[in-house]
Formats: structure tokens, sequence, C-alpha cells
């Protein structure tokens, strides 16, 4: 906390009955003094020095808008704010209070301090309101006043120069400015591009692009930056013989010619023709200019919206994959929908993503994310997340170890987002499919016969999270995919609804996919159309793979399992994989054994070795028969023997079970390690389906 905290107010404030307050931000402390008490009608028993706690006095709406206000003001490295505020006093009442504060920052930038005053407003306002009542009597002048207000609150919704034009040309918005209707022109690379044609059937050819040396008005008001007020017919017709003919017969009495004007460069012209006035007085003219200076800025506004949006969506095209490779044994089928973020700065954009990734072995591993954020930062982190995460899968590195490596890589980037990832690696002959989750939800499995369940996957922390926490360890769930079932991937866009709990947004989808058409191309749009009929302003990733029997058997796939000294869930998890692949790999009755073998080359390593074990399931082929291998691969160089028990007492007995339950087992050296394995044969499809 500063040195000099709380600030003490000087002499004068009192004087003029204003009341002081110091906010310390990094404590969270805002003291106030005793006229500061005073106008916030608290006592100091009441008040315990936190900004929250004075939300007994400010109602919940002026909250948020000093918040916003404050907040903006940070943001943009303000000096200073001040706003006019209502407060609610003890007795009910409302009471218009001002407030000004002074951001103190460090020599990095970073908002340390706010010191500032409150004031009384009631007695200032009540004149204000008294000076405005008397100067808006003339019910003409009212009505001029509210032109400017109505069109200016159409405006501020206006986020593209389409919506700014579509206000404009709305009958309501004509109504409001008096016009019978409008032309209006963009100034583009030294020429004038119509943008709003006017009356119908006014259009005059070879106006659709225009220099701004030509004789028309608009050209006339971009070069003179003065405004053009036509008065009659006569001064039409004399003043634009060229433009005048083609408007002669559409009954134009009058027309003002506005030119667009930002920080003192002209954007544009807008031209507002009438057809049951002549002449324009001095107030009519003054409302004129400044309703065009409002329809400036709400198109400069939108201009700088659409080109933001292109910028954003170009990129958000070029992170995501062009195409998606065709999987032998599998139909695939990926959507993305843009979210639609209301306000004049958001942004059709954001951090969801998708990807398939071809394996070795016939393999095949789906990616979904999401990238915290609507951005084109959020987008840039997403294209270098979906890089290294199709690198690290590629290279051969097991779920976990992939999803770890990944939050590494974005702990390191210089940014300060997160991402939920979910990976799933398939083996598309077997069905076998390992699942990772890093704080993303969960996806949904819809079987062959159409029903639907959502896949409970224990998860770790989200992507960069886990780094910085030191949580690393991802738990690798195996599931089974049957010929015909259907993996749904998706991002939180496409559950989450405001207002609505996760878990009814997840039974809502659930029964939607269960629902839905049968074909994964069919079903992705029914999808897709659901999100874009709700709306919300998130964006939508989605993938869906169906398994799909292969034409041919082949030699099978290849699973693996990090597991950990002093890592029980992982070893758990290594006996479920080993217990889905030998079931997939249709090896039920010797499954028994296949665990047994497995489960003491694990203990083996892990109570004889120092690190962590390695655990790799894979069907070999060896003449005439299929096998199906387990090696357990640790650092340690010491090759095992097995022993007599008679004369070692209980150790020595797992090799000596391992040679009685498998039909081959052995050593081999890797690296600075070794590799213990062991084999089982496999029955062959005849034998498999007798059984």
């Amino acid at each position: 906390m500063p040195d000099d905290w709380p600030a003490h107010p000087d002499p004068i404030l009192a004087l003029n009955r204003m009341g002081s307050f110091d906010w310390d931000l990094d404590a969270g402390q805002f003291h106030m003094d005793a006229r500061a008490h005073e106008i916030f009608d608290l006592r100091p028993e009441e008040y315990d020095g936190r900004p929250e706690t004075l939300g007994i006095r400010v109602p919940r709406a002026e909250g948020e808008r000093l918040d916003t206000l404050v907040a903006q003001a940070i943001k943009d490295g303000s000096e200073n704010y001040g706003c006019y505020f209502r407060l609610r006093l003890r007795d009910g009442t409302l009471r218009w209070t001002h407030t000004q504060g002074y951001i103190r920052r460090d020599k990095t930038g970073r908002p340390r301090r706010i010191i500032g005053i409150v004031r009384d407003a009631t007695q200032e306002l009540d004149d204000l309101a008294r000076r405005h009542e008397e100067t808006t009597r003339d019910d003409a002048r009212r009505e001029q006043t509210n032109v400017v207000q109505l069109t200016t609150a159409a405006l501020a919704h206006a986020r593209t120069v389409q919506d700014v034009i579509d206000v404009l040309k709305d009958t309501q918005g004509l109504t409001h400015l008096g016009a019978t209707s409008l032309v209006m022109g963009l100034v583009e690379a030294g020429r004038i591009r119509l943008v709003a044609e006017g009356p119908e059937g006014s259009f005059v050819p070879g106006t659709l692009v225009t220099r701004i040396d030509e004789p028309y008005p608009m050209s006339e008001v971009v070069r003179t930056l003065t405004p053009r007020f036509i008065e009659s017919p006569e001064e039409f017709a004399a003043g634009y013989p060229v433009l005048w003919p083609h408007l002669a017969g559409l009954r134009i009495t009058s027309a003002a010619y506005l030119p667009l004007i930002v920080q003192a460069r002209p954007i544009g012209a807008m031209g507002l023709l009438y057809g049951d006035r002549r002449g324009f007085t001095p107030e009519e003219r003054n409302i004129l200019v400044a309703l065009g200076s409002s329809i400036a800025q709400s198109l400069q506004r939108a201009m700088f919206y659409e080109q933001e949006k292109d910028i954003a969506q170009g990129l958000q095209q070029a992170m995501l994959p062009r195409t998606i490779p065709s999987v032998p044994g599998a139909e695939i089928a990926v959507r993305y929908r843009a979210a639609t973020i209301g306000g004049l700065l958001g942004r059709d954009i954001g951090g969801d993503w998708y990807d398939l990734i071809p394996l070795p072995a016939g393999r095949v591993g789906a990616v979904i994310g999401d990238v915290q954020g609507h951005d084109t930062h959020a987008a840039a982190v997403m294209g270098q997340l979906r890089i290294v995460l199709k690198a690290y899968a590629s290279e051969g590195h097991p779920p976990g170890t992939v999803m770890a490596r990944a939050s590494l890589f974005l702990h390191a980037l210089d940014t300060d987002r997160f991402a939920t990832c979910l990976y799933a690696e398939a083996d598309l002959a077997t069905g076998v499919v390992q699942v990772v989750r890093a704080g993303h939800i969960d996806p949904l499995l819809r079987a062959a016969d159409g029903t639907c369940r959502r896949l409970t996957v224990p998860g770790g922390l989200p992507l960069g999270l886990s780094a910085e926490f030191g949580g690393l360890a991802y738990p690798v769930s195996t599931l089974e995919l049957d010929p015909g079932d259907l993996l749904v991937l998706c991002t939180d866009g496409l559950v989450e609804q405001p207002g609505a709990d996760l878990d009814d947004g997840m039974r809502l989808l659930t029964a939607l996919v269960a629902d839905g058409p049968d074909d994964v191309r069919g079903l992705a749009d029914r999808l897709i159309e659901v999100a874009e009929e709700r709306g919300g302003d998130d964006d939508v990733a989605l993938l869906l793979l169906r398994r799909r029997c292969l034409d041919a058997p082949r030699a099978g796939g290849r699973l693996q399992q990090h597991v950990t000294p002093g890592d029980p869930d992982a070893l758990v998890q290594a006996r479920h994989m080993i217990r889905a692949a030998v079931r997939a790999w249709g090896a039920r009755a010797r499954a028994d054994d296949v665990e047994l073998a497995a489960d003491e080359l694990i203990t083996n390593a892990l109570m004889h070795t120092e690190g962590a074990a390695v655990v790799t399931l894979r069907v070999v082929l060896a003449d005439p028969s299929r096998r199906l291998r387990v090696e357990v691969e640790d650092t340690s160089s010491a090759l095992p023997r097995p022993r007599d028990p008679a004369t070692a007492g209980v150790s020595g007995r797992g090799l000596l079970l391992v040679d009685l339950l498998a039909d081959a087992w052995g050593v081999e050296a890797r690296g600075g390690g070794k590799c213990v394995w062991c084999e089982f044969a496999l029955p062959e499809a005849g034998e498999r389906g007798a059984g």
C-alpha cells in the first residue's frame, strides 16, 4: 500500500462541500473522508472500506455503468474520468451525484491507485434540466432535437456500413429525418462509390463511381467540406444540370447534401431529398449538420469493424485446417460457426478449432479445442496450438504426453490466454480409443442403434494452466468404438446458453444427437443449424467421427500408456487400456492371462527401477498366426532374470508367472534402459467367431 495512503483532501474540497476518496487498487481498499460518507449517506460504522459495500447505496445498473467507465479509463491509459450517477439514500430517494477520479500508475504504466472527489449534483442537474426545458419549449426545436436523438440511438446498434444505410433508409428512419429518401457515397481512393441509391428509379447512369471533381452535389461537398442546401427545384436544376433531369420526375422540392467528416477528413457524403418542403431554417441546417457528424462517426466505426472482421475471418480461416484427410475405416464431418457478438466492437472470431491427424498403423487423432477470448490474438494462439498438437501427435507421443507438451508450449508463449482441449486417438481396426481431456467438455457417443450418452472422461487443467500450476499428469481414458458408433466432439458454444446449467445443455445436446440424421454430414449440419437458430456470443467447433468396418483385416494397432510411481490412477488406466484392447483384438479367452502378465511386468518396473514405465500394446504378425505383444519399457539397464522362489522368497515369482502365462517373453536393450516383453497367440477370425 502507498506510504501516503489515504490521501488527505485539500481544505478547499471541504469548503466546496466535496468529499474525497482514495482507492488502493492492489489492496482493494476504498477510503472515504467524512464528507464522502455524508454524500453516500453512510455512517462510519456501516462502511468497511471495501468498494463492494457501496452497493447498498449504488443501484445495480448505476454500479455497472460506473464499473464500465472506470475499467475503460484504465484500459485506455486515461489519466482521469468523470461521471454523474445516482445514489439511493437511506430513505429510499435517489440523489444525483458526480465523481471525478485521477488514475495513478507506476513506472510500467500499471494502475495502482485512484484518487478523486464525489459531490452532491442534485441542484446542478436540476438547474440544467430547468434550462433545457426552457430552451426546448418551442415545438419545432424539440422535434428537431428528437430527430438527432432517435437517429443517433438507432445508429448506436449499427455494426456494418449496410446497417447504417438500413437505419437511415428504413421508413421510420426517413420519417425521423423528415426526408423522402437519401443517397450516400463513400470516398475510396480519390473517388466516391455509391452505397445508397436514393429513391427507386433515380439511379443516374455512370454515377456508381464518380470522381471528386465531377459536377455532382456529393462531389462538391466532399471537395469543399461544406454542406450544400438546395431550397427549390429551380435551384437544383440550375446548379446541377447533369443530375436534375434524372430527378425531375420524382417531385423533389429540396435537398440537403452533407459531407461526412471524421477528424477533418471526408469519408463520404450523404444527400437527403425532400418532396414536401422548400427551404431550410438556420436551426434546421444546424440540426442536419450535427446529424451528419453523428452519421459520419457511425460510418467510421462500421468501416473499422468491417476491416477488422475481414482480417479476423481471414486469420480464422487460415488457422483452421484447409482440408480434412480421408481416413480409411471412418466417416468424418467437421463444422465451424463464428460467434455473433453484440456491440460495435464485437468481432466474429474466436479461438475454437478442430483437427484430424492421420497416424501410423491406421490410427487417427481427433482434436477439439477452445482458446480463451474472441479476438485475433485468440485466433493466433489457436493456430499455434493446432500446429504443435499435430506435431507432437505425429511424432508418436502417447496422448497424455501430447497434451502435457502442448500445455508447456502454451505456457511458454508470451500470452495470458489458456485453452481447453480434448484429444482422442482411435485405432479404427480395433475400435480402441484413448481420450485425454484438458478442461474441455466431455464427448458424446452415439451407438449404432441410435442411442446416445455422455462419456464422463477424467481430465486435467486447461492447457497453459496445468503447466503453470504443475498439473501436467493428464489421465488417459480408454473406450471402445463398435462399428457404426459415432464419437461427437464439440466446443462449449454448442452447449452453453446464458442462464442455463452446463449439464442441462449436455442433456439437450445428447437428445439432439440421438434424434438427428444418421448421416454424419447431415447430423453436423443439423447441429450447426441449431446453433445458428439459438445465436449466442461464442463460436462453435464440431468434429464427428464414426467407425466403419474395414474391408480387410490388418496386423493391428498400437496403444501406449505412461505409468509413474505413486500414481495409482495411471496404473488403473493402464489396466483398463489392456482390458479394452484384449476384448477389441479378439482375445477374450486370454484376457485374464494378458492382464495378469502385464500387471507383473509393470509392477517389476515400478519396484525395481527409478522413474516411469511406458506400457505398449500392439498386434504383430508372427507366422503363421497373430500375436498380442505387451511391452514395458523403463530407464534401468539392469536386466531381470527369473529366480527360484524357493531360495529367493517372494521375489522372483513375477517372471516365473509371466513365463507360465505367455507364449513367449524376453528382454531388449533400449538406449539407456530396457524393454521387457511378452506375447500371446491370438485366435484366427474363424475361431473368434466360433467363440
